[in-house]
């Protein structure tokens, strides 16, 4: 068994924990987590700390904490020559404390503590400084997940940017069409099926190909008609901005 600490008590770590608890591979063997109680049900208690001095020996050791305390973090741990990675998808693997031997264990994915993930489905990009390290952590990958990619810190960053506008964005403009249902008195569900469908093109179109709308029609009537109907002046320029960016595409083609 591959023995693992984790160092962390958030969204990622919370599912890092489940999934784990789950493969025959590893072997969680501490947490360390300053909410001890917000993991409790996960664990047994003897298995968490809140003090970074009681961590004990393992093959592995994954930070999966807020970005800007990663660095911090690393300099923090009292031990060297170990195995240290960390989980985000924007912070550099060269940022981590050089005492230590340096990773990334990036699972790309959305994580709500209450809300249920097949990690088996979750790609999982991964990134060492060297070939032992990284068969270890392809070998951890892949005991829980079925994607598996070797992408570096630059790809990554390309990576991560792509995933808030394709999450992030997206879901924030979920929000605006929540509230304008919201205003004219419209239940958000009707609106449910034509998002599933729009997210299940992909699956077989590029999302070039599956852009529709009156943008890419260039149909300035309803185009108009709509920023007349808006009141939210926030609303209108994400409007005029998304508009203007989608029929400028159209001109590229």
């Amino acid at each position: 068994m591959i023995k693992v600490v984790i160092i962390g008590s958030g969204n990622v770590a919370h599912h890092l924990i489940k999934a784990f608890t789950k493969s025959n591979t590893i072997e969680i063997i501490q947490v360390l987590a300053r909410q001890k109680e917000s993991i409790s049900h996960l664990l047994d208690s003897n298995k968490i700390t809140d003090n970074t001095n009681d961590l004990v020996e393992a093959d592995l050791y994954i930070i999966a904490v807020s970005d800007n305390a990663i660095a911090e973090v690393s300099s923090q741990l009292n031990f060297q020559n170990k195995l240290v990675v960390h989980t985000s998808g924007s912070i550099a693997m060269m940022d981590l404390d050089s005492k230590n031997r340096k990773g990334v264990f990036y699972p790309l994915q959305t994580f709500s503590k209450n809300k249920e993930v097949d990690f088996h489905q979750i790609p999982i990009g991964i990134e060492t400084q060297n070939d032992d390290d990284h068969q270890l952590l392809e070998t951890i990958a892949k005991s829980i997940s079925d994607k598996v990619f070797n992408i570096n810190s630059q790809q990554r960053k390309g990576l991560h940017v792509a995933a808030v506008f394709v999450n992030n964005f997206v879901n924030y403009l979920y929000k605006i069409g929540n509230d304008i249902c919201v205003e004219n008195n419209i239940p958000f569900d009707i609106l449910k099926p034509l998002i599933q469908e729009t997210a299940s093109k992909i699956e077989s179109l590029s999302p070039n190909d599956a852009q529709t709308g009156p943008a890419k029609r260039n149909d300035t009537q309803t185009i108009n008609t709509h920023l007349n109907f808006l009141s939210d002046e926030n609303q209108k320029e994400i409007y005029k901005l998304l508009t203007k960016s989608i029929i400028d595409n159209g001109k590229k083609l």
